[in-house]
This record gives structure tokens, C-alpha cells and sequence, in this order.
């Protein structure tokens, strides 16, 4: 028994050194208090169901992580992976490489009225990428502040780019830092092609995620992911210029939205809230903790699938589910073409859609 002794020992001394490294290492963020509002949960029009369960899915053969989807003219599908190539998958199912950005992480994209594909790149910034795959960045950075986490967009019919840059602190990979530090890093901006010039429109947003024009471009709406709610910014009218709450205290982290052009706005919810983030946020110390831990021990999304239908004045319309994940998953983004809604995810091999009615 001497061995089982030894090992216990030696057991409890990596613990208490593992403890003290938690308590004594510098941490990686600087941290805010922050009480989240208590969350209803998902009852009533968000109760659960199995609408997503029986949807189609397009598996990526080689790759993962379609962030976003767009499809151009011809019914082609794109979707940018995690090893920086944008795939585009014909109507006869077979997949090829469209475009690479090297070094890049593809994220929200969009076709502009000539044809070009326009993309966030989480690191490279905003990029138009031609029909022939061929990458041009057209900006990345504003006001002196470098596009740390170019994230998502919306192009106006005077084709004008809204975009957000997630953080101006934390890249990708580092996304969850953000989320507990909770010190509001994010933008939302508009990019002028006339101009050639990156405007800022709203400065510290809580993780600046998703961004839709309403119908009539009288309003942009960019996702708060870590506020569990989306912000409204008014283009035109008597409000032009201010900002305000389109929808609050939602029930999950809100990541892509869309608009289908039609008073319908598709939001993406990859994960529920994850209650040991929400019970962390109001002690510093303990958020300072959780970033040093490695990234498989923190909090973490909860594998369902999400996808929530807004009318423009905030109210839920309709909520699709896939409680256990099985087949669809973290969903980042939603997009309508016809009658067909597409699904990106920024973690699983596929593209998922789902002929949608009433929309």
C-alpha cells in the first residue's frame, strides 16, 4: 500500500500547485462585474421543439466550420472554413475550393450587386473577393484601430458595408476572454466604396457579432453576443443617428442574423446561456480564474440548435430547435433565399437547410 500512498501524495501536491498557479498566475483579462438579467428560459414562444431535427444536411467533405453561407446568382453555395478557404458547393452536389485566404478565417459574407463576394475576415478585415477567387482587402482598421475580429456584414442597396469588428482586443481563437472580461471592445461600422473609407457608427459593444439592414434600410441591427441581446441603430428618419434595444435578455448567445427582405429577420443562436458564465460575471476574481484555466475547462457552447424569426419591431414570430444536436448544431447564421433557410456553423462539418413557409 506504501505505492497508493505515494501516489495520493503526489496527487495532492500537483492539485495544490495547480491551485496556486490558478490564484498567483497573472491573468489573461481584466475583468468587469457584471450581473446578468435572470434569464426566463425556454418557455413559452421559445419552448422546445423538433423543427430543426428533420432538416437537410450537407456535410463538407473536406474542412469545417461554414461560419456563414451566401449563394450566388446561379444557386451556387459558399461558405468560408476554419483553414482560411471559401468552398462553394454546385447545384450538382460537387464541392470545390473557391477562393483561399491565407492566414484568414472567412466569417460573414455577402454578394454585392457586381458579383464580388464580400467577407469578414476575422483577421484580415473586410475583403471583396472577385468571381475568379482573387482577395482584396478593403480596409482593416478605423480611426487608428486595427480590425481585430472583422466579423459579420450587411451591404445596402447604395452599396454601402455594414460590418462589426467583434474586439479591437481579442482575436478568434480568444473570443470567450472577451466574453468575460465584459468591458465592451466591439464596433459597428460602414464601409463607403465611393470613398474607399471605414466609418464608425457605434463604439463599445459587448462582443459586436451579427449585423441586417431592415427592409426599407431605415435601421441596421448588430448582435450584443455577450449582453444576450441585439442593438438597433437608426439610419433614416427623425432617430437617424441614435441607437437603441431591438431584442433583450434572450434565453441564448446571439451570433449571426439576417434579414430575408421581407420583415423577417433570421437569428442564430449557437448555444443556449451557459449558467456558470452567468453566475461568474458579477466576481472579477473568479472570471480572472476561468481565463487561466485551459480552454477545454471553461465554459463552453451547449450543443443545440437555435434559430429564432424576428419581425422588425423585436417580437418573436417563430423558434426552430434541435434540442440535442442531433443533426444540427451550433448554428451561427441563418440566410433565406426563396423559400429555403440555410445554416452555417462555426464548428461543424456541414450546411444545413430547411424549406421555411409564411416567410
Amino acid at each position: 500500500m506504501v505505492w497508493l500512498k505515494r501516489l495520493l501524495a503526489l496527487a495532492l501536491a500537483v492539485i495544490v500547485l495547480f491551485g496556486a498557479w490558478l490564484w498567483l498566475a497573472p491573468a489573461k483579462i481584466d475583468p468587469v462585474a457584471w450581473t446578468p438579467p435572470k434569464s426566463a428560459g425556454f418557455v413559452g414562444v421559445f419552448a422546445p421543439n423538433d423543427k430543426l431535427e428533420k432538416a437537410e444536411v450537407i456535410k463538407i467533405k473536406d474542412g469545417t466550420g461554414p461560419e456563414t453561407v451566401a449563394l450566388d446568382n446561379d444557386g451556387r453555395i459558399y461558405g468560408g472554413l476554419q483553414d482560411g478557404r471559401i468552398i462553394r458547393i454546385l447545384k450538382d452536389g460537387t464541392q470545390e475550393t473557391f477562393a483561399t485566404i491565407q492566414g484568414g478565417r472567412p466569417l460573414g459574407m455577402a454578394f454585392d450587386a457586381a458579383g464580388n463576394l464580400i467577407v469578414c475576415d476575422a483577421y484580415k478585415g473586410l475583403l471583396s473577393v472577385a468571381p475568379d477567387g482573387k482577395a482584396t482587402v478593403l480596409s482593416a482598421g478605423e480611426g487608428g484601430r486595427p480590425f481585430r475580429f472583422t466579423d459579420d456584414l450587411a451591404i445596402a442597396s447604395d452599396g454601402k458595408i455594414y460590418f462589426s469588428d467583434a474586439s479591437d482586443t481579442y482575436s478568434q481563437p480568444d473570443y470567450r476572454l472577451d466574453l468575460l472580461e465584459a468591458r465592451g471592445h466591439g464596433r459597428l461600422l460602414v464601409y463607403d466604396p465611393a470613398t474607399g473609407v471605414a466609418t464608425k457608427l457605434l463604439d463599445g459593444l459587448y462582443f459586436a457579432n451579427g449585423v441586417a439592414l431592415s427592409a426599407d434600410e431605415s435601421f441596421v441591427l448588430v448582435n450584443e453576443t455577450g449582453r444576450y441581446r441585439v442593438s438597433r441603430y437608426w439610419l433614416k428618419g427623425d432617430k437617424a443617428g441614435t441607437h437603441d434595444i431591438f431584442a433583450d435578455n434572450l434565453p441564448g448567445f446571439p451570433d449571426g442574423i439576417s434579414s430575408n427582405g421581407h420583415g423577417t429577420f433570421w437569428l442564430a443562436i449557437p448555444s443556449p446561456r451557459n449558467p456558470v458564465m452567468d453566475d461568474a460575471h458579477p466576481k472579477p476574481w473568479l472570471k480572472k480564474v476561468i481565463s487561466k484555466l485551459p480552454v477545454w475547462m471553461q465554459p463552453s457552447a451547449i450543443k443545440e440548435g437555435i434559430v429564432v424569426a424576428l419581425d422588425e419591431q423585436g417580437r418573436v414570430k417563430e423558434v426552430f430547435h434541435d434540442g440535442d444536436g442531433n443533426p444540427v448544431y451550433m448554428i451561427t447564421s441563418a440566410t433565406q433565399v426563396g423559400d429555403t433557410l440555410y445554416l452555417g456553423s462555426l464548428d461543424a462539418p456541414q450546411i444545413v437547410r430547411l424549406k421555411v413557409s409564411g416567410y
